[in-house]
């Protein structure tokens, strides 16, 4: 019996340009459920986690405009966006009967001196014109980048600090259910940032990268493989230009000579190049679309060991 991560990217359940209306989302979630099951050997020990992107940054920014109040710190919407979106698969694998389905509440450690917190990468919520975003950084105190899959001029979006994920404090209990023959649906938006203080976990102010959380996750669990599913086929060597080709099958080291945005493909390289290296094990990104091809070795992006670190 194998075990598979499914790491389903925001932009698979909130597709690029769809209103955060509940019935389009509600209706993404089902796509994406159908799609795994319909993928997936049921003899599978199954964990799916997902995005949380476009959805805490909507939150954040609803939140901020509440009259009188403080808004409420990144943690604790992370935790809302993780439950909202977890509630909603959970649903939907129960609609599809067959086995048992639970959704984690999962807390990730990271170190509050961590790098990120000085330089902010991650993009959440919507998208805005490069004058809105400059009219909400002053406004809101906000940091904003251009989005990582389009022109700088016509699309930005708020970045916020990404540090690297530790340690999964719920990972005994993901074992224990999958044990129990249950689907599990965790780490959802990366999980709720949290540092150690003694014996006390504290709520940290950042959004972890959903797709390096589900590498440790996958290393931490033995799993056999690790998907990375997003709105594109595949990892695409020289993304904008004349040359542009999908990669198919390749190895870390060979990643290793490109380059990827930070803002799209390169949290994905990194965190699938991740558990190749630390696991011996094959990872793929690719298309929710095509899933069941990407599992076949059709579709997407393999990477496999490089041939020194070949089990």
């Amino acid at each position: 019996m194998s075990t598979t991560v499914i790491a389903l990217g925001g932009n698979a359940l909130l597709r690029r340009g769809d209103p955060l209306d509940p019935a389009i989302q509600d209706g993404n979630v089902a796509r994406a459920v159908d799609a795994i099951l319909d993928a997936v050997d049921v003899d599978d020990r199954l964990v799916i986690t997902h995005g949380n992107g476009p959805q805490v940054g909507l939150l954040a920014l609803a939140d901020a405009g509440r009259p009188g109040n403080l808004p409420f710190p990144l943690d604790v919407l992370d935790a809302e966006s993780e439950g909202m979106i977890g509630y909603l698969i959970a649903r939907h694998l129960h609609r599809r009967g067959g086995r048992p389905a639970a959704t984690v509440l999962t807390q990730v450690v990271v170190d509050p001196t961590d790098v990120a917190f000085a330089r902010p990468t991650k993009p959440i919520g919507p998208t805005y014109s490069e004058t809105e975003a400059a009219a909400l950084a002053v406004t809101r105190g906000w940091r904003v980048a251009p989005e990582g899959l389009v022109t700088a001029s016509s699309a930005w979006r708020r970045v916020v600090a990404s540090p690297a994920p530790r340690r999964i404090v719920e990972i005994g209990s993901v074992r224990a259910l999958l044990d129990a023959g249950t689907i599990v649906v965790c780490a959802g938006g990366g999980g709720v940032p949290v540092a150690e203080v003694g014996d006390r976990l504290i709520g940290v102010e950042a959004v972890v990268d959903k797709d390096a959380t589900s590498a440790l996750l996958a290393h931490e669990l033995g799993a056999d493989r690790l998907v990375l599913l997003t709105d594109v086929e595949a990892v695409v060597d020289g993304w904008g230009t004349a040359g542009a080709r999908p990669i198919g099958r390749t190895t870390p080291s060979a990643l290793a000579k490109r380059d990827f945005a930070n803002g799209s493909m390169g949290p994905k390289v990194a965190a699938a190049c991740a558990f190749v290296g630390e696991s011996g094990r094959s990872a793929a990104i690719g298309s929710l679309d095509h899933l069941a091809d990407v599992l076949a070795g059709r579709s997407g992006t393999w990477i496999d060991p490089s041939p020194e670190r070949r089990d």
